[in-house]
C-alpha cells in the first residue's frame, strides 16, 4: 500500500512547538510568568513539509524476518529515518487525460503567464503552451457611500486577458 505523509505532518509541528511566555507583575516586573506551547507561523510549517516533500525518497519493501522494512530504491539513497516522507511508486503523469485515474490532464485549463509558481502557464501546460483571448467583463467601480446607509456604483467594462492550456 501507499504510505501516508500524515505522521510525518504531524512530527513536524510537535518538533515546532517552542515555549512563549509572558511577563506580569508591577511595571513588568515579571513576578508573575505565564508560558505555554505555541506554533510558529503557518508559512514555516508549510515550507518544512514542501522541503520534505521535494526530498522525498522512493523505496521499496524487504521482508526482515516477519515484519516489512523501507529501504530506498536507489542503493546510493540515504537510509530512511522516520520523518522522511516517501513513496513507493511514481505519480502519474497528470498532464494528459487518463479516466483510469479521473485525470483530465490540463488541457484548456486557467493559467497565470506571469507566474513562476505552481499555477504558472510553464508548469500547468507541460510544455504545450498556452492560448491568449481577451475577455469584457462588467464590474462594480465609482462607488460612493450615500447617507444613509448605502453604497452606489456604476457598472463598468473592462478588458481581461486570460490564458488557457492548449
Amino acid at each position: 500500500g501507499t504510505i501516508s505523509p500524515f505522521p510525518c505532518a504531524l512530527q513536524v509541528l510537535r518538533d515546532s512547538l517552542d515555549t512563549r511566555c509572558k511577563c506580569h507583575g508591577v511595571s513588568g516586573s515579571c513576578s508573575v510568568r505565564t508560558c505555554w506551547k505555541g506554533l510558529p507561523d503557518l508559512g514555516e510549517i508549510a515550507s518544512d513539509l514542501k522541503s520534505r516533500y521535494l526530498a522525498a525518497l522512493r523505496v521499496t519493501h524487504r521482508l526482515v524476518g516477519p515484519r516489512k522494512q523501507l529501504i530506498p530504491k536507489e542503493g546510493d539513497a540515504r537510509p530512511v529515518t522516520e520523518m522522511d516522507l516517501v513513496y513507493l511508486i511514481n505519480s502519474p503523469d497528470y498532464c494528459t487525460p487518463n479516466p483510469q485515474l479521473g485525470s483530465l490532464g490540463t488541457q484548456d485549463r486557467p493559467c497565470n503567464r506571469n507566474s513562476v509558481g505552481s499555477d504558472s502557464c510553464d508548469l500547468l501546460c507541460c510544455g504545450r503552451g498556452y492560448n491568449t483571448y481577451t475577455e469584457e467583463v462588467q464590474e462594480r467601480c465609482h462607488c460612493r457611500y450615500r447617507w444613509c446607509c448605502s453604497v452606489v456604483c456604476r457598472r463598468c467594462r473592462r478588458s481581461l486577458d486570460r490564458h488557457v492550456c492548449k
